[in-house]
């Protein structure tokens, strides 16, 4: 009656809100038909003839160096580089870019997956009455409903729960929420509404009951940002832009102009970061469009031009899919440091984040173990006592820096702009900072725009509106069915195809390998408990990756959903791309090495064993030390302290089980600390003191050993799978 009652007087409050976005439950049919219209005029709009097939890196080399002086050559390919190449060449502009890591290896495939107009800015621009935080917002859901028609394959509206612990909220969020959907107008995704307390707690039964009044749900948009990132780019190189990731700038090239005299930037010095080569390439206009290191490039024209970038750090952590709902998210507005913590279902696991704090620039940003904790307790606040958020349960955790900006342009400097902000310096270096992954087609067509003016380019309007991106073409929601009916593949594997590639699942399934097996007929899987298959590495290259990392982290999202999954598939992976590269024993060696590392610092691999050093305070039972010190002893028969691979082996022989050699030195591994080739009994200790406690889960030689002890009576069969294999 009390839940009654709190909804009509939100009804009373905001009833012009309901009447202005009345007939919204019917704006899904008006968006597909008014989708397929803006398609159709952008297709028939870029007179840019479009390629069949995107060019091989080599050949884009080769253009980089040959095709003499291009119209714009853009520095950056992370989001916003790429949707500048893709709006400069769709207008028909010779066009080139130049990335020195690789394509969406920055910001842009570390952020927290959502296409959002911003659900805090919009409050923010009513509280404060600030005009500039509406247009954001504005400008954002405009976007968002563009991305999600461009490319569907690889985005969807999703769902978010906005749980309600206090009466007066309710009336107080619902009316900001239905704001949210009145600014989209036309492009609201879908309208939001009221749960009541049951319902609610139906929808998302791991919530907090206690005080739960109810929950608001609206929509924004979410994406798989790497491979959103990949597709601008690989649509711009089939319209003719010479892209080239792994290709540095060095310094900027300068002529002077006859007529003022001045200085003018007239391309740059590369370096091709694989081979070594060093070439020059010439352009009317640069772009910087490099996120954290705009300043780098900005001095690299002027050593005296102050920074305008400040730099802020937003952490992440994936935890197993059971912590969410399969297709229903949860926003914090208001944690305990005033931040907004998101709670989403991504690629059948769960992701939580961001923090949001000052840090300096670099190309490796790493995850602190402070921040860690800090969204682990916001996530308790919220779920219910029935589930134990545990530390050990993070399968990976990163860190992407957000390019915040101050307004050279603007009278006071020292104000941070959310919005995004173009200059252009003396010597016409044309700079695009700021901005958010979302706007990055407007932040795009803004930059082209302002380079067409001040270079007096030959060019038109941007094109890039309902410009369909690679792979979305002949996507359909059911294309995963004919990979399954044409090809063999399991179905798991055939939606992951779809919804990566779009209608180039198809390429991939063709070269995908016989199992073996009577089903599924093709598609060998790179880990047994994610849909990513040996046939997407083949493909990865040519969609120009070529470092193992490449391929964990952005042509597949292994390494940004489960790190020890990654590192187990790394092997194979590295075999596969040494023989597509030719790469030589020791070049396979150092790229394995290079991954391990990049995963143990920059994904969060080495926070496990820090866990483990952090619990050498071991707080067991005495009846359970004692318990585990005869386990232990069962392996190590000999009392040496310590057990070995052989020791492990000797056990697993007398209740006849084989395991592969170097899986038990993985397992092993997990555990020592020391490096030295031999678990010892204290740090056995320790891993059981951390299981207890939480800060570690997934253990396979605690599995291991507990289940041999119980074999060595029983003489079952032991399972060595990863269970969920926590950091």
């Amino acid at each position: 009656m009390a839940f009654q009652k709190a909804v009509k007087g939100t009804a009373l409050i905001g009833g012009g809100a309901i009447a202005t976005v009345f007939g919204l439950s019917q704006f899904s049919q008006y968006r597909n038909k008014h989708g397929t219209f803006v398609r159709v005029q952008a297709a028939e709009a870029v007179a840019v003839p479009k390629k069949d097939h995107f060019p091989t890196r080599e050949e884009q080399i080769l253009a980089l160096q040959t095709a003499g002086e291009f119209d714009v050559l853009v520095i950056g390919g992370g989001a916003t580089g790429c949707g500048c190449a893709l709006d400069a060449v769709t207008r028909g502009l010779k066009t080139a870019l130049l990335e020195r890591d690789d394509f969406s290896s920055g910001t842009s495939s570390r952020s927290t997956k959502l296409i959002h107009g911003g659900v805090r800015y919009l409050q923010k621009a009513i509280m404060n009455l600030d005009l500039e935080q509406y247009r954001i917002v504005k400008e954002s859901l405009e976007e968002r409903a563009n991305l999600l028609e461009i490319a569907p394959h690889l985005s969807a509206p999703l769902p978010i729960m906005l749980p309600v612990y206090k009466w007066w909220q309710l009336p107080y969020y619902w009316f900001g929420i239905k704001l949210y959907d009145i600014v989209a107008g036309s492009q609201c995704l879908k309208s939001s509404y009221v749960l009541s307390k049951s319902r609610a707690l139906e929808l998302f039964p791991m919530l907090r009951k206690d005080d739960l009044v109810g929950a608001i749900v609206y929509y924004d948009g979410q994406h798989n940002d790497a491979r959103m990132n990949l597709a601008i780019a690989l649509t711009a190189a089939r319209y003719g832009a010479a892209m080239a990731n792994y290709a540095e700038v060095l310094r900027l090239l300068k002529t002077t102009d006859p007529a003022s005299g001045k200085e003018r930037v007239c391309g740059v010095r590369c370096r091709d970061v694989l081979t070594g080569q060093e070439f020059d390439v010439k352009a009317k206009c640069v772009i910087n469009a490099t996120g954290p290191f705009t300043d780098s490039v900005r001095k690299m024209d002027d050593q005296e031009v102050p920074n305008i970038c400040q730099p802020s750090a937003g952490v992440h952590i994936v935890m197993p899919g059971y912590y969410s709902p399969d297709n229903m998210g949860l926003l914090d507005p208001a944690t305990s440091d005033g931040r907004v913590i998101f709670f989403l279902p991504w690629e059948k696991m769960t992701i939580a984040g961001t923090t949001d704090s000052p840090t300096d620039v670099t190309s490796h940003p790493i995850p602190t173990e402070e921040d860690i904790n800090f969204i682990l307790n916001e996530v308790r606040n919220y779920l219910s006592v029935d589930v134990e958020v545990r530390r050990g349960d993070v399968l990976a955790a990163w860190s992407g820096i957000r390019p915040l900006v101050t307004d050279p342009n603007s009278k006071d400097t020292q104000s941070i702009s959310r919005n995004h902000v173009v200059t252009i310096s003396d010597s016409g270096l044309v700079t695009i900072a700021g901005g958010k992954w979302t706007t990055y087609r407007s932040m795009a067509q803004d930059t082209i725009d302002a380079a067409v003016e001040a270079h007096g380019l030959k060019a038109g309007s941007s094109k890039t509106i309902g410009l369909q991106l690679q792979g979305a073409e002949e996507w359909s929601p059911t294309l995963y069915i004919r990979l399954v009916q044409d090809y063999g593949l399991e179905s798991e594997v055939a939606q992951h195809l779809a919804s990566t590639y779009g209608d180039k699942a198809f390429e991939v399934a063709k070269i995908a390998q016989v199992t073996g097996k009577r089903w599924p007929i093709v598609g060998k899987r790179l880990v047994s408990e994610f849909p990513y298959i040996e046939a997407e590495v083949v493909y990865g290259v040519k969609e120009y990756a070529r470092t193992a990392v490449d391929m964990i982290s952005r042509r597949t999202r292994l390494a940004f959903l489960n790190v020890q999954a990654a590192e187990e598939a790394l092997p194979r992976i590295v075999d596969i791309m040494g023989k597509e590269l030719n790469w030589s024993e020791q070049k396979k060696k150092e790229e394995l090495e290079t991954a391990k590392k990049f995963l143990y610092y920059e994904m969060g691999y080495k926070v496990k064993s820090d866990q483990l050093a952090d619990s050498s305070e071991i707080s067991l039972m005495p009846s359970d030390i004692e318990r585990y010190k005869k386990r232990f002893h069962m392996f190590d028969k000999e009392k040496k302290g310590f057990i070995t691979i052989l020791d492990v082996q000797r056990v697993l022989e007398s209740i006849s089980v084989q395991i592969a050699e170097n899986t038990l030195h993985d397992i092993l591994n997990e555990v020592d600390l020391n490096k030295n080739g031999q678990v010892e009994l204290n740090e056995f200790l320790q891993l059981m003191s951390a299981i207890q406690k939480g800060h570690i889960s997934g253990s396979r030689l605690a599995v291991l050993m507990k289940t041999a002890e119980e074999n060595l009576r029983q003489r079952a069969v032991i399972s060595v799978d990863r269970s969920g294999g926590g950091l």
